[in-house]
């Protein structure tokens, strides 16, 4: 068997509003839990599993997804509607923009715990237009 990314921990100040942020945002469902953790499964199968650690030791980090052009319009839109600011760009000089990345769409936002995250239609380095 190939190697396959089957989850990972992600660090919340409070993992049930973390996951449910995600899920809301994402379009997507909590599928499990047990223990510290509250777990969302992505379509690939990979769980993405919220757990509560002091807000001192949490270390900021970026998660990327790779979604459908319609995900990315209900993505957008739910942003959108719940006032989340949301940038075309990674450092977050284009607030209330997408990017157009390798002719798709993309858009950055953060989590209630500082993650910053990001929707793409088009993996990076597949070609077409740049804004």
């Amino acid at each position: 068997m190939p190697v396959q990314l089957n989850h990972t921990i992600v660090h919340s100040r409070d993992n049930r509003d973390s996951a449910e942020f995600f899920a809301h945002v994402m379009g997507l469902e909590i599928s499990a839990e047990w223990g510290p953790f509250i777990a969302i499964e992505l379509s690939n199968g990979v769980t993405l599993d919220f757990a509560t650690i002091p807000a001192e030791s949490i270390t900021v980090q970026h998660y990327a997804f790779l979604v459908t052009e319609e995900e990315f319009d209900g993505i957008l839109q739910r942003i959108q509607d719940a006032g989340i600011t949301h940038y075309a760009d990674p450092h977050g000089k284009q607030p209330g923009e997408i990017n157009r990345n390798d002719g798709g769409r993309g858009v950055y936002f953060t989590d209630p715990a500082g993650h910053g995250l990001e929707a793409i239609t088009r993996p990076y380095g597949s070609g077409g237009e740049e804004d």
